[in-house]
């Protein structure tokens, strides 16, 4: 399985903890996990021991069988949430197998919905997500560099700068960026 790196070691120990706490907390047997995200039994214990950090995929597909996104899943293993979080402090999520950067902008908030990333997607990249981590989630993508096609509900949407798609995601979506140009953008979940 290819890896991601989260900033420090221990937040990765404790996103480990906190997916294993996730799935013990709702009765499930790794095998119950496996056949509701379609990750591997093998992976989902390597996962859960710290044994190796997840693809940008795997933990949409594991946030998605627990019904969270993956900033909510971040909060929840982050120390000290504070109303303003600044630039230097926010947290960023890297997939260096699947070229793609996510930082969250947003303060952590346990009781509000809405949210704000920056991804970044390398040249020649993509990635695909088999299901909302929620069915309905409303999305508002705005593009700030760079080239990107988002595909949703089976439409490919090609997007450039100052570009905004909105959209509710019910079933599979991808995000790809041709090979001669990456993509910056921002994603506003509510």
């Amino acid at each position: 399985m290819e890896t991601a790196t989260l900033d420090d070691t221990s937040l990765d120990d404790r996103l480990a903890r906190r997916l294993r706490d996730l799935r013990v907390g709702r009765g499930w047997s790794l095998d119950d996990l496996a056949a509701r995200s379609g990750v591997s039994r093998a992976t989902l214990s390597r996962l859960e021991n710290g044994g190796v950090s997840p693809t940008a995929a795997v933990l949409g597909r594991v946030c998605a069988a627990h019904g969270l996104t993956l900033s909510r899943l971040l909060y929840s293993v982050e120390e000290d949430a504070e109303p303003v979080v600044r630039h230097g402090d926010q947290a960023e999520w890297t997939d260096t197998a699947a070229g793609f950067r996510r930082r969250v902008v947003s303060p952590p908030a346990g009781t509000l919905a809405g949210e704000v990333l920056e991804c970044r997607l390398d040249p020649g990249a993509r990635i695909d997500y088999d299901r909302p981590p929620r069915p309905g989630l409303e999305h508002h993508l705005v593009m700030a560099e760079g080239r990107l096609s988002v595909t949703v509900d089976g439409r490919a949407h090609d997007l450039a700068p100052g570009d905004c798609l909105r959209y509710r995601l019910f079933g599979p979506s991808a995000f790809a960026t041709p090979a001669d140009a990456g993509a910056r953008y921002f994603l506003f979940l509510v």
